[in-house]
């Protein structure tokens, strides 16, 4: 003690230590050293469980600064064969944790997961076995690598897929089984739709009887029944004693047993009917019920004197309109009432003299001559590009010899009396006009009969003058009234503007109608301009 406590002293008064020298260490064991010491003072990241922390050495001071592209080549392609042993490593631990785990659940959870992924795992990235026994197994969530080559498992058949797969496999099988049954619904709503509507019969609106009148809606056939009426009157009306035999067969072919055979002749005399016509009339055979009507036929004798019977008829199959028979005696009924026509409501309605007079001298003497023969050449230099059809077509030589007597030019609504009218280019204007025929027809026998006829022409005003675009027959009496009664009809009495007044008398051979000349000669006209 004395000695040593004495060399240390002398040692500190100014000799120098004696230490020994440190042994000479090779260049790995100094690396391994750094390494340590590098690893105590370094920032430790965060680390997966079942996985060791590999600290990242310095850079060697030997290592040069620049690397070639082949070092950076060999050292790339070194780290992605690290990096798929390490992905293959997972990938089988992964496996081998699921078959331990299924192993377990068959077993009731007496076997216990192997440490052995997790030392494979440790192994693989280069980390102490012995460590990674103490960590705990990783997840097989955890440690799953997601990408383009990640594996799934195929069940062997008549197994069970993976947990993640197995719920996808019922679901599916969920999905198709509410849509299988949707569609089951479905189908069974719209076939019993379309039995329950085709089971209930749909009633039509129902009609009052003032409709079907009006509107003549019956399931009655009335056209056929009609013709056999019209045909039975025919028979009933016309007689002669030297004809009752066959009279009376054909009447019998329509009449059923009841009805009187003569048709309530007593075999003297004679009558022939000229025509027999339906009158639109339909009464209700009560009787008979919808098989039976009371059909009204208006009957016209040659002698001139008109009458209307009444025939009873039934139609045994409305829907076929066959099984027809009259079911009993006419009876003889008035014509159909006749009674005044109301006068017309002319309004204000203005007459321009000075174009009926152009219109009647110029224009219409010229085309009624033309279209009385259908000369379709000279009628184009009267009617417009689109005239009518019966402007353009004529009268193919039935009337002749034309004469305009009269004609009315209407002026424009809202022209004053006295007052000139005014027209645009293009205006249609309606006239009134009067013409006078005569020779009617080849027969000599009628070469002097004069006809008035009236018409309703529609002139155009254009550039180059007026022109014809339609033509209608017939104008209207604006007095109304009724002709047979001695207060209203007088013979002196003027007929109306535009009415056709009663025809003269026809004058012996040679001599002219009142007003007419004996030999009309209309000299054609050209359109006024």
């Amino acid at each position: 003690m004395t000695d040593h406590s004495s060399s240390a002293d002398g040692a500190g008064e100014g000799w120098p230590s004696q230490q020994p020298a440190p042994p000479q260490l090779s260049a790995e064991a100094a690396r391994s050293q750094v390494a340590a010491a590098w690893v105590r003072v370094a920032p430790q990241s965060n680390v997966p469980p079942g996985q060791v922390a590999v600290p990242s050495l310095p850079p060697r001071a030997d290592r040069p600064a620049v690397e070639s592209k082949k070092e950076k080549r060999e050292q790339a392609k070194a780290e992605r064969k690290a990096e798929y042993e390490r992905k293959k490593a997972a990938r089988k631990a992964e496996y081998e944790s699921k078959q331990a785990a299924r192993a377990s659940r068959k077993d009731g959870g007496r076997a216990s997961a192997p440490a052995a992924p997790a030392e494979a795992t440790a192994t693989t990235a280069g980390a102490d076995p012995s460590a990674a026994r103490g960590a705990p197994a990783p997840s097989p969530a955890r440690s799953a690598v997601k990408g383009p080559d990640v594996r799934f498992d195929v069940p062997r058949p008549g197994g069970r897929l993976p947990s993640n797969g197995r719920s996808t496999h019922v679901a599916l099988r969920a999905t198709l089984l509410v849509t299988a049954c949707a569609f089951a619904l479905g189908s069974c709503g719209v076939t019993g739709l379309v039995i329950g509507r085709s089971s209930v019969s749909v009633k039509p609106a129902a009609l009052d009887d003032k409709d079907l009148d009006r509107y003549r809606l019956t399931d009655f056939p009335v056209q056929s029944a009609a013709v056999f009426a019209e045909e039975y009157a025919s028979l009933c009306m016309t007689y002669a004693p030297e004809n009752t035999d066959k009279r009376r067969e054909s009447l019998a072919r329509y009449i059923s047993a009841g009805v009187d055979r003569d048709c309530g002749w007593n075999g003297k005399g004679k009558q022939q009917v000229k025509q027999a016509n339906w009158d639109g009339t339909v009464e209700e055979l009560p009787e008979y019920g919808k098989n039976g009507r009371y059909l009204n036929i208006q009957v016209t004798y040659t002698g001139g004197r008109t009458t209307t019977l009444s025939v009873p008829v039934y139609v045994k199959d409305l829907a076929g309109a066959s099984g027809l028979r009259i079911v009993g005696n006419v009876g003889e009924m008035p014509l159909p009432v006749r009674d005044t026509a109301p006068a017309l409501e002319k309004g204000e309605e203005v007459v321009d003299q000075e174009l009926s007079s152009q219109l009647k001298d110029q224009v219409l003497a010229g085309y009624f001559k033309a279209w009385a023969a259908s000369d379709t050449t000279a009628l184009t230099r009267f009617t417009t590009p689109d005239a009518t059809p019966a402007a353009v077509s004529g009268l193919a030589g039935a009337l002749t010899a034309p004469v305009v007597q009269e004609v009315q030019a209407l002026a424009p609504e809202g022209t004053e009396v006295g007052k000139k009218p005014t027209y645009t280019q293009g205006q249609a204007v309606p006239a009134r006009v009067t013409v006078v025929w005569g020779g009617g027809g080849a027969d000599d026998a009628k070469a002097e009969v004069a006809l008035k006829r009236s018409y309703r022409v529609t002139v155009v005003n254009t550039a180059q003058g007026w022109f014809i675009k339609d033509i209608h027959g017939g104008v209207m009496d604006p007095t109304g009234g009724r002709a047979d009664t001695p207060s209203t009809a007088s013979p002196t009495a003027a007929p109306a503007p535009g009415a056709s007044a009663p025809s003269a008398p026809s004058a012996p051979s040679g001599a002219a109608s009142p007003g007419v000349p004996a030999s009309p000669k209309p000299a054609a006209s050209a359109p006024a301009h």
